[in-house]
């Protein structure tokens, strides 16, 4: 398989964000490490023994649990220990093993921003293929700046699958992405914007990128809590209008 590139990203503190529930909260990282780009299509054609159409375009059309399964295989490939396993499509991450993973949300934007507190790192005309550009489909990765970090296109081109749920109550297995797309506009390519999908759905503009990091840890890392999950899964305030909890 083709190389997956690495950056390793300092641990430290980042602040996150869900504007519906108006909640913010502050998560310590430890260090881990980060795909320099997305994963291209030339990456996940040739774990499916596929041709690829576009081999330096990050990978979309991806399901999250299809992205689960290529950090699996990449795992195996390069002689790691898978980050998870699977009873069904219920998916369990092992925190001490070794190999490829999806980021957690925390580690996502943490690696995003590289020490920048504004919505973007850098002028997004120059980090990010967004609506501005005219761009019909994702670009090759790595064609505007990187941040500070050494990512590409953590903004912009695709948005990226993470581990995390993105609101268990409202939306059940629903998973978070991030980042923004080649076709969104600069209110949601940005470094906070949280949004999700279901575990099977796939879109074209939706993508991932892998990490690697083990944790002496059982059900909680990385600002990911098992319980906090299982929480948060039981809505017990006010029911919007129109909306009926999901349990």
């Amino acid at each position: 398989m083709t190389d997956i590139e690495l950056s390793r990203i300092p641990g430290g503190a980042v602040t996150l964000n869900d504007a519906r529930r108006k909640a913010t909260w502050s998560v310590e990282l430890e260090p881990f490490e980060m795909g320099v780009y997305a994963v291209t299509e030339e990456q996940l054609a040739e774990m499916l023994a596929e041709p690829a159409r576009h081999p330096r375009r990050p990978a979309t059309e991806v399901s999250w649990l299809r992205a689960i399964r290529f950090c699996n295989a990449a795992s195996e490939w390069e002689g790691l220990d898978p980050a998870y396993t699977f009873e069904g499509e219920e998916v369990r991450w092992h925190l001490d093993a070794d190999g490829y993973r999806l980021p957690t949300e925390a580690e996502w934007e943490h690696a995003c921003r590289a020490g920048s507190t504004e919505p973007h790192y850098g002028p997004l005309a120059d980090i990010a293929w967004t609506s501005a550009d005219g761009v019909l489909s994702p670009q090759d990765v790595g064609g505007k700046l990187p941040n500070l970090n050494g990512l590409f296109d953590t903004l912009g081109n695709a948005w990226e699958w993470c581990w995390n749920l993105l609101d268990p109550a409202r939306y059940g297995d629903y998973r978070v992405f991030r980042g923004g797309g080649f076709a969104d506009d600069a209110w949601s390519v940005r470094a906070s914007v949280r949004r999700g999908g279901g575990p099977r759905m796939h879109h074209d503009d939706v993508g991932f990128r892998v990490a690697r990091g083990g944790f002496d840890a059982i059900d909680a890392a990385q600002g990911w809590s098992l319980r906090a999950d299982e929480e948060r899964a039981v809505y017990d305030g006010p029911t919007p209008p129109g909306w009926t909890p999901l349990r």
